[in-house]
C-alpha cells in the first residue's frame, strides 16, 4: 500500500518555549491530540485513540524546535512506518511561530486530513490562549 505525505502549517501566538512541551510530552499530548499518551520503554509512547493502541518511537527530540515519532507496525517490511513530525519554526521578519505538521501515512484523502488537523489545532489553541 502506497505511503502519502501530508503537511500543514498553523500560526500559532505563542513562543516555542511554551508550546515544545505540549508536542514532546505525554500530558501535554494528552490535552490536544490523543485521549491517553503513555510512556513506554525505549523512547517509545502509546498513543490511544477511541480505545485503540497505537506504539511509535520517539525517533527525534531537538529542544524547542522539533519531535518525531515513528509508528510500529504500520508496514510489512518495518522500514516504511507511518510518522508524524511537529516541527516549531519561528518567523525571523514577523517573530510568528508556526507549527508544521509533517503526517505521512497510508490517509490519502487530503481534505480528510486537514479536516483532523483543523480540530487538533483549535484544540491546541485554546489551551494555549492563541
Amino acid at each position: 500500500m502506497e505511503k502519502y505525505k501530508f503537511v500543514i502549517e498553523f500560526e500559532l501566538r505563542s513562543s516555542p518555549k511554551v508550546l515544545f512541551p505540549y508536542i514532546s510530552t505525554p500530558s501535554g499530548l494528552e490535552q490536544w491530540f490523543a485521549e491517553k499518551v503513555t510512556v513506554l520503554p525505549d523512547h517509545r509512547f502509546d498513543f490511544q485513540w477511541d480505545g485503540d493502541s497505537h506504539i511509535a518511537r520517539q525517533t527525534s527530540l531537538r529542544i524547542n524546535k522539533a519531535v518525531r515519532f515513528d509508528f510500529e507496525n504500520t508496514s510489512d517490511n518495518n522500514t516504511d512506518n507511518n510518522h508524524l513530525e511537529l516541527k516549531l519554526e519561528v518567523s525571523e521578519l514577523t517573530q510568528t511561530t508556526f507549527l508544521r505538521v509533517i503526517d505521512y501515512s497510508f490517509v490519502k484523502d487530503q481534505e480528510e486530513l486537514r479536516t483532523l488537523w483543523l480540530g487538533f489545532m483549535d484544540n491546541l489553541r485554546e489551551i494555549v490562549g492563541s
